[in-house]
């Protein structure tokens, strides 16, 4: 069975009192807020690919997966909370961001071997792993190929498969402020700023194909937090609540108000679900 998160499941009825501002938070795409300075950053080598990592604070390690055309400069609310507590651990995911990639077809098992990779050149056994949308699709994969480098994963966004993302995304103005937003971003980070378009048609196709790990969500025997937003543009509610259903022992956490990038939209909330995520409750 699955158990629900009670403090981030909430009544829809309370949701209409509040002021129409608030209520329609999920609409919006607030920027990121920017990520701290650190002393410890630098790129690896991994798979043929050159990884953007940076690391944040002190404790036990926490990583950090951003979300598809995305890049690690979306965790700034977040990193600069738990890196009061934890080592949080950044990346940029192949092709992404300060990241370079190589002229292999994009696979989440390939993306998944990419972070077993900088965690052997970092050093680090084991981390709790937070991921978002694409990143949380890693975190599952690598809960079914790599458990023992996990203590526990908080996948927000995620899909097991193709039919969980919503068919008319497409339509989704807010996502498709973050395509553009993203595209804007590419220029400034990558170190080829003109391969926008080429990058995304080959996300496209993978986006398209994969995941196929529905049939394996019933081996995960870690302790896994399905997350997602209530206002979700990308993935299916249904397929959501299938997920935490089929990982035995997952939690289904539910955040109200907000859409795909809750953690811009209310960053506070997004954080306490990751605070009780990272404390085993």
């Amino acid at each position: 069975m699955f158990r629900k998160a009670a403090p981030f499941l909430r009544a829809v009825l309370p949701l209409t009192l509040l002021s129409s501002t608030t209520a329609q938070v999920w609409t919006q795409l607030p920027k990121p807020v920017a990520l701290p300075k650190t002393a410890v950053s630098g790129y690896a080598n991994v798979n043929g690919v050159r990884l953007y990592y940076a690391v944040y604070g002190h404790g036990q390690p926490v990583l950090m997966l951003h979300g598809g055309l995305g890049n690690s400069n979306y965790w700034g609310a977040q990193v600069q909370e738990l890196s009061k507590r934890y080592a949080v651990i950044v990346m940029d995911s192949r092709g992404h961001g300060r990241s370079t990639r190589s002229k292999q077809t994009y696979t989440y098992e390939l993306m998944e071997s990419d972070v077993i990779g900088l965690l052997d050149q970092l050093k680090v056994r084991q981390v709790s792993l937070i991921g978002w949308s694409d990143g949380g699709i890693i975190g599952l994969v690598m809960a079914i190929r790599h458990p023992e480098r996990l203590k526990r994963v908080f996948a927000f966004g995620a899909n097991s498969d193709p039919s969980g993302v919503n068919p008319k995304l497409g339509d989704s103005v807010n996502f498709n402020r973050y395509v553009a937003r993203t595209e804007v971003e590419y220029r400034q980070l990558s170190k080829t700023p003109n391969g926008f378009s080429g990058f995304v048609e080959a996300i496209g196709k993978m986006w398209a194909s994969e995941p196929h790990i529905t049939g394996q969500l019933n081996n995960i025997r870690l302790p896994i937090t399905i997350a997602d937003g209530q206002y979700d543009e990308a993935i299916l509610r249904n397929h959501t609540v299938m997920m935490a259903k089929a990982i035995r022992g997952a939690n289904l956490v539910i955040l109200p108000n907000v859409s795909h990038f809750a953690m811009l939209q209310n960053p506070a909330e997004f954080n306490a679900a990751l605070e009780t995520f990272l404390a085993g409750k």
